[in-house]
């Protein structure tokens, strides 16, 4: 189908990107002043700023409850951003859906961002708020059930490394892992995959921004090459936990997201795969309004509640 109108509408308006080289300051910036108030966000029953102090160091995170209760099970959101930009603020609005529609706790991490941090800072911080998370009866509430890990974009590729990681370290406490629009392959050239040509210009993300953008990862010493860097490129997927791929049709990161998919079921784990047509990149962050697409968050709750 085409671009859905309500995003193209939205893209039309859109002025062209600042010449010159990406500056993560600015965009960093310009992401946090275009922030909701308090007050217009999706109410829920707490909403928590707690430090997880980990093997790593102190990280930030918000717990998200969507009602009261002794325990719960959880959520681990790690938020998009090509890996420098996107915060707690950023992506509060996803975490808060995810609450309300799943009924778990929602715990979101606030990993250190390249260029100042280098890899593999801000996946251990990922990692390690998972394996803070999952202490029973401690500090995020867990009770021993649903214990997944969620991302979008490149926090999806943080999601599937650090579920990658948990398997080859025996911790095998994650019972789900949930990737939107998932950064799967760091090796952007365009011959690798038709969607990187197909969708290349005119969709909101373009093919030829994703290696500017996603230099300051790569720069800080993550080789595209390394499956926890690129995990579509890890070998053997068998025994990683049940997954929900979501992929947007004009995405030109759309082919890499499926592939994995398809690679999980044929190494036996359960997967659904989802495109969502006339959507493109970025759609769960910036489009959730349209009800077609926040239909994402009700997808994600039936999934987590499957046995």
């Amino acid at each position: 189908m085409p671009l859905h109108p309500e995003i193209a509408k939205v893209l039309a308006a859109m002025s062209a990107p600042p010449p010159g080289p990406v500056d993560p300051v600015v965009l960093r910036a310009a992401e946090e002043a275009g922030l909701p108030p308090l007050g217009d966000r999706q109410p829920l029953h707490a909403v928590e700023d707690v430090t997880a102090r980990t093997d790593t160091g102190d990280v930030p995170v918000r717990l998200y409850t969507p009602a009261e209760s002794e325990g719960h099970g959880l959520i681990v959101y790690l938020h998009g951003g090509a890996f420098f930009l996107g915060s707690l603020e950023t992506h509060d609005h996803i975490a808060r859906a995810l609450a309300a529609e799943t009924g778990l706790r929602v715990v979101s991490a606030g990993y250190r961002l390249a260029p100042e941090a280098a890899f593999p800072a801000g996946l251990d911080d990922c990692y390690a708020v998972v394996r803070w998370a999952a202490r029973e009866g401690g500090p995020a509430g867990w009770d021993g059930t649903t214990l997944a890990v969620a991302g979008d974009s490149s926090g999806a590729n943080y999601a599937a490394a650090v579920v990658a990681k948990a398997h080859d370290d025996g911790f095998d406490r994650i019972t789900h892992q949930v990737l939107y629009y998932p950064s799967l392959d760091l090796d952007f050239d365009e011959n690798r995959y038709a969607s990187l040509r197909e969708n290349a210009v005119g969709y909101g993300l373009e093919t030829a921004g994703l290696k500017p953008f996603n230099a300051f990862y790569l720069d800080s010493g993550a080789d595209p090459d390394d499956p926890l860097v690129s995990p579509v490129k890890r070998p053997d997927l068998t025994g990683l936990p049940p997954a929900l791929v979501v992929t947007a049709e004009y995405d030109p990161m759309r082919d890499e997201g499926e592939l994995y998919g398809h690679r999980l079921r044929d190494a036996g784990v359960a997967a659904t795969v989802t495109r969502y047509e006339g959507a493109g990149h970025g759609f769960v962050q910036h489009f959730s309004w349209i009800p077609e697409y926040h239909q994402v968050f009700t997808q994600t709750r039936d999934f987590l509640r499957r046995d």
